[in-house]
């Protein structure tokens, strides 16, 4: 086989895969018709020569290795102790079967193997992309640097969209311009990381959320990471995106091989949103199990706020009874539950029950939650280990270190070399005891530290080792407890990506339960990640973290939109704060399954409103989010105009939520048409054309609007 092609979606994705010559992507972009071939491509693309430069064109290749003679950044650079570092792969032989593919490439004088797995999701068009570098040489093989694949882009994506943020301020967005050269961005922290996900986006100057052209590419992967965009002097473009691999890391014995995680990458010409849709179909369907699938996700209570480390057997269940009382699902106990952890200074790795706390174990507490008909969840954060505990006393040599270096403070704890055998063996017979003990049906996974020194007992960095080590744990425990479900936690949303999604249920967007910070984050996460799979909890009137007061209509509004849970002092709210709770959480069973199997479509609107919904793949429902972030500078709000629905049908629009609710002034717009009592009939033509004016609302306002079949 010559090439290899798919037509899928949207888009037509062609490889050249020539024996004898690398491989090497000939087109990628919007979907063209079977009689138009690679040849056909070839010659309309053909390049040329140019004063100052090489008299022949170079072709790139899927790894655009030094061998090309292709002044870029290479994809692949390795070498066996300085020799053998141009390298230069070419096919082997391609096999094609239906929607997946095999490219077999080589470079014998190298003695190295590369196979490029390619796989396409015949609706969305999503491309999964993975390697495996093999070395086939009698001596090592270093490798310095390895991306999975690069990938061409058209010049006309002159914008690059990135991802940045923090600690509580996760999934920020930075657009820019591209510009000759370089764009890179390098994850150093041993887990996804809160300052840079791996992902990027390449778009056209005038797209938007709702149209124009663009390209998403995601490493699924938890660890440390490398993407970038390069700009060449001849105009050309490539993504790129693989493994940072710290110095020695990547060494391959004879026979050794490495799996570069995979990239997933889609394309779209209706805009950003339609670009989500897809990474969003693709993550429902291949990553998240059918026994969640099939399950309306629980709405959460989590203790963590409630209590911290002041665990109190009484105060606890009258947690509960508050939880079950406005219709919570799951109750989950955090951090602060084992023993001697009474602060963040003590006791983690000790995975047994505090005698001191529980002195007759964690049973009361379940049989309590479990008989309010509620779930019991369970914190833990098994990778790291305070010095202070009877696990780094016997274990010391447990932890990852660098050699004649100071451990760096990080929240009073170490990293676990959890790659080490007997240390997986320790946590996972801790974890199983605690899971075959009680009626445990969800785990927060959590990790709250970076890898600073993440060295192993020979003294070579070993953080591509911790994550495949995490990940065959997490394996583990599932295959023994195929019913709990997993959350992935880290920091709030360090460690959140496709790679872990593969192995856990759920993440953990942010430890900000701020609302207003909440609308930003969780928009943000959107880009990749589906709102089923994002946990947002309705946090304290004032956040713990931000300081903001807001009302309860806003925090609950915002927690509506993602997978719903409650982390705030239940006894300490009021009665009506409790009640408008209830009505919340009641709001969210009923429309749950279309928020979470719904297509979302974030909606294009002014900085100070937050606009986007979700349209059952029928068309016959949906649910719009409107928030107000702060005031307008504009006597009134703009029309709101949305997308996703069937122009043909007759639509009832009502407004849902906050209930009671009235605008600044009246009458208006909710007046006019009913929004809070039988709602107006309207085509979907006219919502998507002319749109609703938006009522006037105070800053901090979130409304929720539900349309049904007329």
């Amino acid at each position: 086989m010559t090439e290899i092609r798919f037509d899928a979606g949207a888009m037509s994705f062609i490889v050249s895969a020539m024996p004898g010559a690398p491989p090497r992507c000939v087109y990628w972009g919007k979907r063209l018709s079977a009689q138009i071939t690679p040849a056909d491509i070839a010659l309309l693309t053909t390049a040329q020569g140019a004063h100052g430069g090489e008299t022949v064109p170079i072709a790139a290749s899927l790894a655009l290795e030094p061998g090309l003679g292709l002044m870029t950044p290479p994809g692949l650079l390795a070498h066996r102790d300085g020799r053998c570092w141009a390298s230069l792969l070419r096919v082997e032989s391609a096999v094609q079967t239906g929607n997946s593919a095999i490219i077999r490439c080589s470079d014998a004088a190298a003695h190295i193997g590369l196979d490029y797995h390619l796989d396409c999701d015949p609706l969305s068009g999503v491309l999964a992309i993975s390697a495996v570098l093999v070395n086939r040489g009698a001596d090592v093989l270093t490798v310095d640097t390895v991306a999975t694949a690069c990938l061409p882009v058209p010049t006309a994506m002159t914008d690059i969209i990135g991802f940045s943020g923090r600690w509580a301020d996760e999934f920020c967005r930075t657009r820019l311009a591209r510009f000759a050269g370089s764009y890179v961005r390098e994850n150093r922290r041993g887990r996804t990381s809160q300052d840079s996900f791996p992902a990027v986006i390449l778009c056209g100057a005038q797209t938007s959320e709702q149209a124009g052209i663009a390209y998403g590419l995601h490493l699924a992967w938890s660890g440390n990471h490398l993407v970038r965009v390069d700009t060449l002097n001849d105009g050309r473009v490539f993504a790129s995106l693989g493994v940072l691999a710290l110095p020695g890391e990547l060494r391959l014995a004879p026979g050794a091989q490495f799996a570069c995680p995979a990239i997933v990458a889609a394309y779209s010409a209706s805009g950003l949103s339609a670009l989500s849709r897809s990474f969003h179909d693709h993550v429902r369907r291949t990553l998240v199990r059918p026994e969640v699938q099939a399950r309306p996700r629980p709405v959460h209570y989590n203790s963590w706020e409630a209590v911290y480390f002041g665990h109190d057997m009484p105060r606890l269940k009258a947690l509960a009874d508050r939880a079950a009382a406005v219709g919570v699902e799951r109750f989950v106990l955090d951090d602060g539950w084992f023993g001697a952890r009474r602060s963040d200074r003590a006791g983690l790795g000790d995975w047994v029950v505090s005698d001191a706390v529980y002195p007759h174990g964690l049973g009361p507490l379940v049989d309590h939650v479990t008989g309010l008909g509620m779930e019991m969840g369970l914190w833990f954060e098994p990778e790291m280990v305070n010095p202070d505990s009877d696990l780094f006393r016997a274990h010391p040599d447990w932890v990852l270190r660098a050699d004649a270096v100071d451990q760096v403070p990080f929240r009073n704890q170490y990293a676990l070399d959890i790659a080490r055998p007997e240390v997986a063996d320790y946590l996972f017979d801790k974890i199983d005891a605690i899971l075959g003990a009680y009626a445990i049906g969800y785990v927060k996974w959590d990790m709250n530290r970076d890898l600073n020194h993440p060295g192993g007992p020979d003294g070579r960095p070993r953080a591509l080792e911790q994550v495949t080590a995490l990940y065959a744990l997490i394996d583990r425990i599932r295959r023994a407890h195929p019913a709990v479900e997993i959350e992935s936690c880290s920091s709030g949303g360090a460690r959140a990506d496709m790679g872990v999604l593969a192995h856990t249920d759920r993440v953990w967007t942010s430890d900000s339960n701020d609302a207003i910070d909440r609308q930003a984050i969780q928009r943000g996460a959107s880009m990749f990640l589906p709102l089923m799979l994002l946990g947002a909890h309705v946090g304290p009137g004032i956040c713990h973290i931000t300081g903001r007061s807001l009302s309860m209509a806003m925090r609950a509004g915002t927690a509506i939109m993602g997978h719903m849970g409650a982390e705030l002092n239940l006894l300490e709210e009021t009665e009506e704060n409790l009640a408008e709770l209830a009505r919340a959480i009641a709001l969210y069973k009923r429309l749950r399954s279309l928020i979470h199997g719904g297509d979302q479509y974030r909606l294009d609107t002014p900085d100070f409103l937050n606009a986007h919904g979700v349209v059952a793949p029928a068309k016959h429902h949906a649910l719009f989010s409107v928030a107000w972030l702060t005031g307008h500078k504009t006597t009134l709000p703009p029309v709101l105009v949305l997308d996703g629905l069937a122009p043909e049908r007759d639509y009832r629009l009502r407004l849902v939520w906050p209930v009671p609710w009235r605008a600044v002034t009246s009458p208006g717009v909710v007046e006019a048409l009913d929004l809070t009592g039988n709602g107006h009939v309207a085509r979907g033509e006219a919502l998507m054309t002319v749109g609703m004016q938006l009522p006037l609302a105070l800053p901090q306002t979130v409304l929720l609007f539900e349309l049904e079949p007329a």
